[in-house]
């Protein structure tokens, strides 16, 4: 009988309802108690003791996969990123590493079309004010008149581009590797490189994977670049971000304000000068929210574990 080790956070809330499921299928659980991640001394308690795992963003280094092996045969990464988890580690000692691709494209692009559109019209600015007892019409500006900035133009960078361009925006796009022709000329997107992306964006939205080519991509460096009055938007990683630069940048007027979901670390430190800036909107690491894209992710988690435990998921919901 397989033991499991399930710490997806967004998955153990609702566990009274799998826990059928895993019963079905002869698995035991091993739950520990997670807010927001596993690290890696958390993880180190239970090596040896599982042969598969759910896991969120928890962190699934060398030195743990090492110690798991050769019992662990499969992780079943809860949602897309998988930059938490040594992929190369995992390649060499044969655990299986499965996600689901395209998972949060939907909500995501939603997010960010939603912090532009707060941004640009000041709508949570506005109602402060007006709880405040103020009647004080702040100055906003319409979507069509404002250049948007992409870095990262995959399946959530496209979806942006898309609703982007459906409020009159021009749209600008950089990435490492070439962009589909088709997709741009559909788009009507303009790929350039950051360097011109950032002297010319209203807002630059970060949508890129965290890798080694991306870690503090957005440094004082390029933060720099920016027009002084550009937004910056980040639902992807927050160690794409350098933080302290940023806080710095924002505090000097070098960048008008900031919607970030994501952190360097999350949750968010309770003495994070984040916290007190009115120039900036912040959210826990949540533009994933949806219904619909989390029924399809539980499932398809479950299946992708299965799958990499041997063991036949015919039988499992079929809604994935």
């Amino acid at each position: 009988m397989p033991t499991v080790l399930m710490t997806a956070p967004y998955m153990i809330p609702f566990l009274d309802r799998f826990k059928p499921v895993f019963e079905k299928y002869g698995i035991d659980l091993i739950v520990p108690n997670v807010r927001e991640r596993m690290e890696e001394d958390d993880l180190l308690e239970y090596a040896g003791k599982f042969d598969g795992a759910i896991c969120g963003d928890d962190r699934y280094t060398e030195r743990v996969l090492e110690a798991c092996s050769p019992r662990l045969k499969v992780i079943s990464k809860w949602g897309t990123g998988v930059d938490s988890i040594h992929a190369e580690t995992c390649s060499r000692l044969k655990i299986i590493l499965a996600r689901t691709p395209n998972a949060f494209t939907t909500p995501v692009a939603d997010t960010v079309l939603g912090y532009m559109l707060a941004f640009a019209r000041r709508g949570p600015w506005m109602d402060r004010e007006m709880k405040k007892g103020k009647w004080e019409k702040i100055p906003g500006r319409a979507l069509s008149e404002c250049t948007l900035g992409i870095i990262g133009v995959g399946n959530i960078g496209k979806a942006v581009t898309r609703r982007a361009k459906a409020f009159g925006m021009k749209v600008l796009g950089t990435d490492i590797i070439d962009i589909d022709h088709v997709f741009i000329s559909e788009s009507g997107i303009e790929m350039t490189n950051l360097e011109t992306l950032l002297a010319k964006s209203d807002f630059v939205s970060v949508n890129c994977d965290l890798n080694p080519t991306s870690y503090h991509l957005i440094n004082a460096k390029t933060l720099a670049q920016m027009k002084p009055s550009a937004i910056l938007i980040n639902t992807a990683r927050g160690p794409i971000v350098e933080e302290n630069a940023l806080v710095a940048a924002l505090r000097s007027g070098q960048v008008g304000g900031a919607a970030l979901d994501v952190f360097e670390v999350e949750p968010l430190p309770k003495d994070s000068p984040l916290l007190k800036m009115e120039n900036v909107m912040l959210a826990p690491h949540n533009s994933n929210s949806s219904p619909a894209a989390w029924e399809r992710i539980h499932w398809n988690t479950i299946r992708n574990l299965l799958d990499g435990l041997g063991i036949d998921s015919k039988g499992l919901r079929d809604n994935v």
